[in-house]
């Protein structure tokens, strides 16, 4: 079967820093696929690459085939195709820290998340589908965002990144500083909408039992290289993975 996303080796650097040194990853269709790690691992670095936000110095990321980035080309210089164009082909991302747009209110914030959407009417049912899979939302929707609360705000975040249709869906770090039973409803949602709604996910988390409970496959990543990767109900068993990340 061929992988929806593909990364092939790629290496990114910060001036003399190198942040990713030769990582490949892979997600089929329909999977929910981790990443965890350490702080400053790389990962969310990985996740901008993947957008089209951090150049890549070597290797190439191909999304259903089609190759989205490139390092050193026939040409002698990267390829890179624009996040607006990425984007359209159906990939989206909610950033680490959420990055709303705390002084617009949610309905404007989910408008935001289909400016590539041409058709009036399909925002309207877009946004209506949202206040739908997240009631709160609807509470909420003329209130300026910096009102909402923390899992408020995360659940607006991803509804945001739902309303381009995406096809896979890139979260960075959704449980950062959210309490636990908020961490749980984000993480059901996060299910209902791979199952469900069939959108495939890649998921950057330090929670790592909660990452590796919520997935098929896993990767481990540490100082910008691969480390491990495994099924996630093998990488939850895995003495390194016990030892290092889930207190064991």
């Amino acid at each position: 079967m061929s992988s929806m996303l593909a990364i092939n080796d790629i290496h990114v650097s910060y001036g003399n820093i190198k942040a990713l040194k030769g990582v490949s990853i892979e997600a089929q269709q329909g999977q929910i696929v981790c990443l965890i790690g350490a702080n400053g691992a790389g990962k969310s670095t990985l996740l901008r690459a993947i957008v089209g936000l951090e150049p890549l110095v070597m290797g190439s990321i191909e999304f259903n085939g089609e190759k989205i980035a490139e390092g050193r080309t026939e040409h002698g210089k990267p390829h890179v195709v624009l996040t607006e164009q990425i984007c359209a082909r159906g990939i989206s991302l909610v950033p680490e820290g959420r990055r709303v747009f705390a002084d617009m209110t949610v309905e404007e914030n989910l408008d935001m998340g289909a400016f590539l959407v041409r058709d009036k009417a399909l925002i309207i049912k877009r946004k209506s589908e949202m206040y739908d899979f997240f009631p709160i939302l609807w509470q909420r929707r003329k209130q300026k965002t910096r009102s909402l609360s923390g899992g408020e705000q995360q659940m607006m975040a991803i509804a945001r990144a739902l309303m381009s249709d995406p096809r896979l869906l890139l979260l960075d770090e959704p449980g950062l500083g959210l309490a636990p039973l908020v961490v749980q409803d984000i993480f059901s949602k996060i299910s209902i909408i791979n199952k469900e709604n069939k959108v495939t996910v890649f998921l950057v988390e330090q929670n790592a039992r909660m990452a590796l409970k919520a997935s098929d496959n896993g990767y481990v990543m540490e100082n910008g290289l691969i480390v491990l990767s495994d099924r996630a109900d093998a990488l939850l068993v895995n003495e390194q993975v016990k030892s290092a990340y889930l207190g064991q």
